[in-house]
């Protein structure tokens, strides 16, 4: 059982305050019933609950797709730079959004944010091997030996070590490079190693999902249950 008020924020209908108001001017009904009461507690999994006479599907979760700009920093908050959250819009955003994993400020491509810890947690761990596919604009074309180092895995100048990943060469100086881990810079840092430098990073997927080709930059949607099923399913 959980407070009504509490139930109805969680779902993005509006702060604790706007909340209370919208309950108090009998916009609210369960089953039914117009409910005054901001503290009346239910079990939204029994009750249907309505406002203004449309029914409100409670998600415990959401789980949403962005397609990330360059100029925007993967945090929750930043005091210095726009944050992926500033694209979050207003029918998707919730309390407790974060995003699972990060991409570089300059990186663009596929982000998911949610508000379930443990699904970001499976999403993120190396040792569940939800590999990531980047495309990659260098300022040269690698060669055989390049290939090798990336498949072999690599140990930074700093002693980091990196598992082992596929870099494959789509044509002059373009690349795609599939990680099954996330540490911070790693495909350029990679690239580095091998003195190469990337000049634009782009990903493309996260485990089997793909970057939807119809979401313009800077934009989200919401993630289906086949979309959320198909990140584990290829990873």
């Amino acid at each position: 059982m959980e407070r009504l008020d509490k139930i109805l924020v969680s779902q993005g209908i509006g702060s604790r305050k706007e909340v209370h108001r919208i309950i108090l001017s009998k916009r609210v009904r369960i089953d039914g019933v117009v409910i005054t009461k901001p503290d009346y507690k239910i079990d939204s999994e029994r009750c249907e609950i309505t406002l203004d006479g449309q029914a409100v599907n409670v998600k415990k979760y959401i789980y949403i797709m962005l397609n990330k700009p360059a100029g925007y920093v993967s945090a929750t908050e930043d005091n210095l730079n726009r944050t992926v959250m500033e694209l979050v819009p207003k029918e998707l955003y919730r309390k407790g959004l974060f995003p699972a994993g990060r991409l570089d400020k300059d990186t663009e491509g596929l982000m998911i944010i949610t508000d379930d810890g443990d699904f970001a947690h499976k999403l993120t761990s190396p040792r569940n091997h939800v590999f990531k596919t980047y495309y990659a604009e260098l300022d040269k074309t690698p060669n055989r030996e390049d290939i090798n180092s990336f498949e072999e895995g690599m140990v930074l100048e700093d002693g980091t070590a990196l598992m082992p990943a596929k870099l494959a060469v789509l044509s002059d100086k373009k690349a795609r490079v599939v990680i099954g881990e996330g540490k911070f810079h790693q495909v350029k840092k990679m690239f580095a190693a091998r003195g190469i430098k990337v000049l634009y990073l782009k990903r493309e997927k996260i485990g089997g999902l793909e970057l939807d080709s119809d979401l313009p930059k800077g934009s989200c949607r919401e993630l289906s249950k086949s979309d959320k099923d198909v990140i584990f399913i290829g990873k």
